[in-house]
């Protein structure tokens, strides 16, 4: 696996001894058991895979190689680097601006830009229009490309399903920047949809049984289909692609009930004329993650605390399925752990900051599980675990808590 060069202040003490640990152990990353440190009266349970992907690191090399190539030029990126508030302030510190915001808002009009200009194109890749824009004024926009290839990926099968006659659907949130860019790719070649979820996947079957009028469907997924979609024609034969960081689990529970769809519609020996299998689509980052917290479903815990930016997708999934089980906490950074009976979090149901009772009170021995999302440094997981342990005055040190390291199971 490459080896990435990004700034120092990004890395960690307890969290660099705990992968070198679990790579040592498990080299080929096949087991999803987590990691636990007892420090005495806190044991820490931590997700086997977490924090940044490859995409992630790539993006974040790139942009900083940028930054020391370009000195004295203006440097843009096109929106958020990444899903992570702090990333981002670091890139704005040293002197980067942004074009749009997520929503695809323009910050920067683009007829301000010059052609010695700099920008920079985010991991979530860019739309056809946009890079074609950029192109024309006579930007660069191939030296400091971070498009993640495991989106290219998902646009690559996109075209090739295009190519023949397949209808793309895309299993993501519709204005989320990664979607707005596979969107734009697959609909260059193919009739394209976005659906979020399972209910919108089954108006979409229901459509395609005849259930539904043609009417209905264009209101109902007004906005989120490519110019000219006509359901009567272009969901006789389709694809199923996804968002990388949505829920593998469902973008495959979606694909697979479009094809008992499809069987249902036309029979099995009809079936590969009206669907295509694209599990292989799916992102190794996203499932190694949601894999991970499965795993530590397995465990039982006092508390589960998962850190990473408040729009980020893959992210508030793992909260999804660590709050089946446990009361979990989903903070930015460090900063949000007030006070050891205090924590402010961010309740993705609400979609607002809440403030809550945090560590239980008069326990002899506490256990705490926390991971991170796939646009979360490691460093500020640290800080988290260090936050935490310090509430507890007689914790053992990092270096003989870390002879205290264990895989659960």
């Amino acid at each position: 696996m490459k080896q990435f060069d990004i700034p120092e202040f990004y890395r960690s003490p307890i969290i660099s001894k705990v992968k070198s640990f679990r790579k040592a152990q498990d080299p080929r990353k096949k087991d999803f058991t987590p990691t636990s440190i007892n420090f005495g009266p806190v044991t820490i349970h931590i997700a086997r895979h977490f924090g940044f992907c490859y995409g992630v690191e790539n993006a974040i090399e790139i942009s900083y190689r940028a930054i020391e190539e370009n000195k004295g030029k203006r440097i843009y990126l096109l929106s958020q680097m990444i899903h992570n508030p702090d990333v981002n302030d670091d890139l704005t510190a040293h002197g980067i601006q942004f074009l749009q915001d997520t929503q695809g808002n323009t910050l920067i009009p683009f007829e301000e830009l010059k052609s010695e200009d700099v920008v920079i194109i985010p991991a979530f890749g860019a739309s056809i229009e946009i890079m074609n824009q950029l192109s024309a004024i006579g930007v660069d926009v191939k030296s400091y490309d971070t498009t993640c290839p495991f989106v290219e990926k998902v646009w690559n099968r996109s075209e090739k399903l295009g190519k023949d006659n397949h209808t793309i659907i895309i299993h993501g949130k519709h204005n989320h920047e990664e979607t707005r860019a596979t969107f734009s790719h697959s609909s260059k070649d193919a009739p394209s949809l976005v659906i979020k979820d399972m209910n919108e996947a089954q108006v979409v079957a229901q459509t395609i049984m005849g259930e539904i009028s043609k009417d209905e469907f264009m209101r109902f997924f007004d906005g989120k289909y490519s110019n000219n979609f006509n359901p009567d024609i272009h969901l006789e034969k389709v694809g199923v692609v996804n968002q990388t960081t949505m829920l593998a689990s469902e973008t495959q529970e979606i694909a697979d009930f479009f094809k008992q769809t499809m069987l249902h519609k036309y029979g099995e020996a009809e079936i590969k004329n009206h669907f295509a299998d694209t599990r292989d689509t799916l992102c190794y980052a996203t499932n190694d993650n949601q894999n991970s917290t499965l795993g530590l479903l397995e465990l039982e815990a006092d508390l589960a605390i998962v850190v990473g930016g408040y729009n980020s997708s893959n992210t508030t999934h793992l909260v999804e399925l660590l709050e089946q089980k446990f009361p979990t906490f989903f903070i930015k950074n460090v900063s949000e752990i007030v006070s050891e009976s205090s924590i402010q979090h961010f309740d993705i149901h609400k979609k607002e900051l809440v403030s809550s009772a945090f560590l239980p009170q008069n326990k002899e021995h506490i256990n705490i599980i926390i991971t991170s999302g796939a646009s979360c440094p490691d460093a500020q997981v640290d800080q988290v675990i260090q936050k935490v342990l310090s509430f507890f005055p007689s914790t053992l040190s990092i270096e003989e808590a870390m002879k205290n390291v264990f895989v659960e199971g």
